[in-house]
């Protein structure tokens, strides 16, 4: 392990991002190794984009493939980075999905679909974290899990109920892994609406029209979540259990 400098804080640590080739998860695999991370690229469809990526950092980072409702990848995953390092540092899991659905339209929104959406986002994690957990703790005081959440788990306004219900999941699961797992640290970051492709449907004059009713009318961007992520693996060394709210002040 190199010793970390102020410029590349990171420095010797091992850190995997699910849903890593686009979005906040490439936006964060980028901050991680520019912090000097060595850096694994998770995809779950998206090789092409998670190769190219990892091409433009340098040959010290890696792509696997690992899905959410996959747990035999997850155990791949686990084994590969075992076989390599022996220790996870950093695990940001960024991987999600959702779709748009007015939260009026229960019957669009039927039980199997809740489910579905419920257990893929907020099961889905769980499952990797319980795959990553021993490696995590051979890392010890060193080891972060940052969870990518949402406003939606505690304003109960996003894209569709189930993924309201999935990300407060999240945010319990959160507090009580932080509880249980000490010294691993695990924390969630939860931004509003964010400038990606994400929800289908919503198109970039409704992101801004969004942000402008907002304190800070700034459109929240897929780096400034990834810069909060860095900041739960860099400077906020003594928070566990807790959630960073990045959204220029929608929830208020």
């Amino acid at each position: 392990m190199h010793p970390a400098t102020s410029s590349h804080p990171l420095s010797g640590l091992i850190a995997l991002v699910t849903g890593g080739s686009s979005g906040i998860g490439a936006a964060t695999v980028r901050a991680l190794a520019q912090a000097g991370a060595t850096v694994v690229i998770g995809y779950h469809a998206g090789q092409e984009r998670a190769e190219a990526l990892r091409a433009s950092l340098g040959a010290e980072h890696h792509v696997l493939q690992i899905s959410l409702d996959d747990t035999a990848s997850h155990a791949a995953a686990a084994q590969w980075v075992q076989q390599q390092w022996g220790r996870l540092d950093i695990l940001v899991n960024s991987a999600g999905y959702t779709q748009r659905i007015a939260h009026s339209d229960i019957d669009t929104l039927t039980p199997a679909l809740f489910n579905q959406i419920l257990l893929s986002n907020a099961g889905g994690t769980y499952a990797i974290i319980h795959a990553f957990m021993p490696l995590l703790r051979e890392s010890g005081a060193n080891a972060v899990v940052v969870n990518v959440s949402s406003v939606s788990a505690f304003t109960g306004s996003g894209s569709n109920m189930a993924y309201c219900a999935a990300k407060a999941a999240i945010d319990t699961l959160t507090q009580s892994l932080a509880r249980a797992f000490g010294p691993v640290r695990f924390l969630c970051v939860s931004p509003a609406s964010v400038d990606t492709d994400f929800v289908g449907g919503r198109s970039r004059t409704e992101i801004e029209q969004k942000a402008a009713k907002t304190p800070l009318a700034r459109v929240v961007t897929p780096e400034d979540v990834a810069d909060a992520i860095l900041a739960c693996t860099t400077l906020l060394r003594t928070s566990t259990g807790t959630r960073v709210v990045i959204d220029g002040g929608a929830s208020l």
